[in-house]
């Protein structure tokens, strides 16, 4: 039997330290790209997906996500007098239902498998989709929708996986892949941040997972891994076997917003794609691109 999807896990503790002075006071994952957060884009996708319970994984200094899905009655009412209806109709869409969201504290930095496991409490039997802001996936269909249909096909384990130059695998997640069909790779082994020659192939895992609830399970076991953090990588791991367990290449393009040079270029590509300021933007990147000869 399947079981349901119906909430997400949004680990949002970390420093966000690549994108000091920025974040000295500033959540990392309220960095806007264009004109939303990240926060705002990956709860969009969660929602698109039909997830509808929201459990965010905070730390200290985090606030502002919380004030970014609740009302601001000062706001609301200045844009109500000024008769901005469709700002104000814009914010009301954007906040979960009322007792559809939820936060918790990780108190120490210890890693994703950490981050994951101080949200166990939220999860009772049933699947849990994973999400993490500093990737950004912009497509046609959400890549955690993708996900969820493949999800409640074929049950198990779902996670996103993307091809990535050789040299690169050392910082993600490996697959050891199996059969490879329709987009879906059975998953034969996990490695994480193999350095390139110990890499088992170049398909590595993104911030984007659907996971059964027996990885709590294996992520109470509080086991270090690489860089001496509790990485979620190893516990999957110790599911191949005991629940279908399958990497799935998502349509779309992914965005690493945690890197400045990602986060610009999402920026620019999401720019030009908007409905409203893309060809203001595309014409002056074309204007920057023939200032610099490129």
């Amino acid at each position: 039997m399947i079981k349901p999807l119906k909430k997400a896990i949004f680990p949002v503790a970390g420093l966000g330290t690549r994108f000091l002075p920025a974040t000295k006071s500033m959540p990392k994952e309220m960095l806007t790209v264009v004109d939303k957060p990240l926060i705002q884009y990956a709860v969009e996708e969660a929602k698109a997906a039909g997830i509808e319970e929201m459990i965010f994984v905070t730390g200290r200094g985090k606030t502002a996500l919380e004030d970014h899905f609740d009302h601001s009655y000062e706001l609301e009412d200045t844009l109500t007098r000024r008769g901005k209806k469709a700002e104000l109709e814009l914010l009301h869409k954007m906040l979960p239902l009322a007792g559809n969201i939820a936060y918790v504290r990780q108190q120490k930095p210890n890693g994703l498998g950490h981050a994951v496991w101080c949200a166990r409490h939220f999860i009772k039997d049933e699947a849990v989709a994973v999400l993490l802001p500093d990737d950004l996936v912009h497509g046609d269909v959400s890549c955690m929708k993708q996900m969820a249909d493949v999800y409640r096909k074929v049950g198990g384990n779902i996670i996103a996986v993307m091809e990535v130059a050789q040299e690169h695998t050392s910082r993600y997640g490996i697959l050891s892949p199996g059969s490879d069909k329709d987009g879906l790779v059975e998953v034969k082994g996990l490695v994480e941040k193999p350095s390139p020659d110990k890499a088992p192939s170049r398909l590595a895992v993104i911030g984007r997972y659907i996971l059964q609830p027996e990885i709590f399970n294996h992520l109470a076991a509080q086991e270090p891994g690489a860089g001496g953090e509790i990485q979620l990588t190893d516990s999957m791991a110790r599911m191949i076997g005991e629940v279908p367990f399958h990497g799935y290449r998502f349509e779309g393009t992914r965005y690493d917003c945690g890197d400045k040079a990602g986060f610009v270029e999402a920026n620019i590509a999401l720019g030009i794609a908007h409905p409203i300021v893309g060809k203001a933007v595309k014409d002056v990147v074309a204007s920057i691109a023939k200032t610099l000869q490129l």
